[in-house]
This record gives structure tokens, C-alpha cells and sequence, in this order.
């Protein structure tokens, strides 16, 4: 199992100033993951995304990791459509710099606030597909793969995620399949994952547990309470999920994405530990 792992897995320490984007790279590799991936990276003043861009690269180079993909937000739904698939294609560019070969970006978190009143995923269906296609044509030309995420409150569930990919039908396009944001949709993340792993892309792991409720919670689509936890001390049956992903021929990196309380550091030390622990099983 190729183990890698996302930037924001550091928020805690990104947060604080304690480390960098750049800096976290090293820290990265000292844990043992063998390669990262940049969330909608953040260059300090005076230096421009594509400056520090270049910057990441030569780090990662020097310190032998491999840039995954690179993963940015996105509103397919906004009111300037022309301007948002612009915006895309520069991440695009963003991600070619870095030497990623794969741009993530999501469709839309919610419904716009003036949607008409009959508005669902299926009104909306037409138009995301049409974006996707723009932004993955002009990915495919770099060489760079495309995909979107289950993700938001609107493009979690499995079913609609696959409705996205069958519509795009451009073998550029796929899915960053994360196993654990299927809970954010209230969907069995087994299942969900059944109809997920032959359209995968790219993986996220990461784990939550189940709460009545408390501190740290956040709440799913149904109304449950949910807390992110180091990966294998959750509900997400995480090892079954990857074994399904690996049985469809799937031979891509595993990314881990931690969102939890417990310290930084000590939490991707015990999810690779648990990750390598699962592969010798």
C-alpha cells in the first residue's frame, strides 16, 4: 500500500504558525508517508501561488516525496460560470507546477441561496457535468487527471457522485473516493464505496466516531453527530472499504486526511501505524 497524505491532515499546526506548506513536507516524510498532497495552497505575503508553487516542488524533489494531487474548492454553481471555469483551469496550471499528476475540485457545497423552489441535484445534474467536462479538457491536454470528491453537503451520496462521472464520460475525469464522508450523507460507507471503488481515482481515509453529542461535533445531512478521530479508533470499517478499492484493480496512493482533536502528530503516527498494521493482515 502506497501511504500518502494530505496538508490538511497538519491544519492544527498550519493554524497555529507552527509550520508551513513548505515545511510540512519534511514532516511529512519524517513520518514515513511516501508521498502528500496540497490543499488550495496559501504562499505567504509577497509571493505569488505560482512562485510558491515551484517552491513546494523543489522541496518535495529535495526531500524525495512525491506530490500527489492537488485539491481545491469550487461552486459549479455560481453565478459566474464563465469566471469560476477560468479560476479551474489556473488551479489546473497551479497543479502542473507542482508535478501533480491529478486536480481535485469540488462541485458545489450547497443549493445557491436564490435556487429556485423546485431546485434538486437532478436540476442541477446538466450543468455541473457541463463544467466538469471544461475543466477536464483542458486538464487532459496538460496531462493532468481531474475528479471530484464526495464532498459538501449536496455531492456526498454515492449515487449522485456516480451520476457525475457517467455524464463527464471522459476517461480524464473520475472520483476521489473518501471513505469516510459518506457519513456526512447518513450512507453505510461500505456500500457507498461498492459503487464508488471502480470510478476511483484517487483515495482519502479518515475516521469518525458517532456521538449523542459534544464538543468537536459537527452534523450529518440526517442529523447525527459526528467527531473526526485518528483513522482506526472510528466507525468506518476502514479495512474492508480498502480491500473492496484494491480488489477493482484500483493501484493508487491512500491518502490520509485527519480533522480530529487529538494532536497532530501523534494522530498520523498512529493512522500509518494502523494503515501498515491492516496491509500485513
Amino acid at each position: 500500500m502506497k501511504i500518502c497524505v494530505s496538508s490538511y491532515s497538519f491544519s492544527q499546526l498550519l493554524n497555529r504558525g507552527l509550520h508551513t506548506q513548505l515545511s510540512v513536507i519534511q514532516l511529512a516524510a519524517e513520518l514515513g508517508f511516501e508521498g502528500i498532497e496540497f490543499t488550495d495552497l496559501t504562499p505567504p505575503e509577497g509571493v505569488s501561488e505560482k512562485e510558491y508553487a515551484f517552491l513546494i516542488r523543489e522541496e518535495a524533489e529535495k526531500r524525495k516525496m512525491k506530490i500527489i494531487a492537488y485539491t481545491v474548492g469550487a461552486d459549479l454553481l455560481s453565478d459566474d460560470s464563465d469566471a469560476e471555469i477560468e479560476r479551474l483551469c489556473q488551479k489546473t496550471d497551479i497543479a502542473g507546477i507542482l508535478g501533480a499528476p491529478l486536480l481535485r475540485h469540488d462541485a458545489y457545497f450547497a443549493f445557491p441561496k436564490n435556487a429556485p423552489e423546485n431546485a434538486d441535484f437532478e436540476y442541477y445534474l446538466p450543468k455541473i457535468i457541463s463544467m466538469f467536462k471544461k475543466v477536464t479538457d483542458y486538464a487532459s491536454a496538460k496531462n493532468i487527471k481531474t475528479c471530484t470528491e464526495n464532498h459538501g453537503l449536496i455531492c456526498q451520496d454515492p449515487e449522485r457522485i456516480e451520476a457525475v462521472v457517467k455524464g463527464v464520460d471522459n476517461s480524464n475525469f473520475g472520483w476521489l473516493v473518501d471513505i469516510g464522508n459518506f457519513l456526512c450523507a447518513d450512507c453505510d460507507p461500505l456500500a457507498s464505496v461498492k459503487i464508488a471503488a471502480p470510478y476511483a481515482f484517487h483515495v482519502h481515509v479518515k475516521d469518525f466516531c458517532v456521538m449523542e453529542e459534544g464538543e468537536g461535533c459537527f452534523i450529518s445531512r440526517g442529523g447525527k453527530f459526528l467527531k473526526g478521530v485518528t483513522i482506526g479508533q472510528g466507525v468506518v470499517p476502514i479495512k474492508e472499504c480498502l480491500e473492496l478499492i484494491f480488489s477493482t484493480g484500483y493501484d493508487g496512493f491512500v491518502s490520509v486526511e485527519y480533522e480530529g482533536g487529538e494532536p497532530a502528530i501523534q494522530a498520523l503516527e498512529k493512522s500509518i501505524g494502523f494503515l501498515r498494521a491492516i496491509e500485513r493482515t
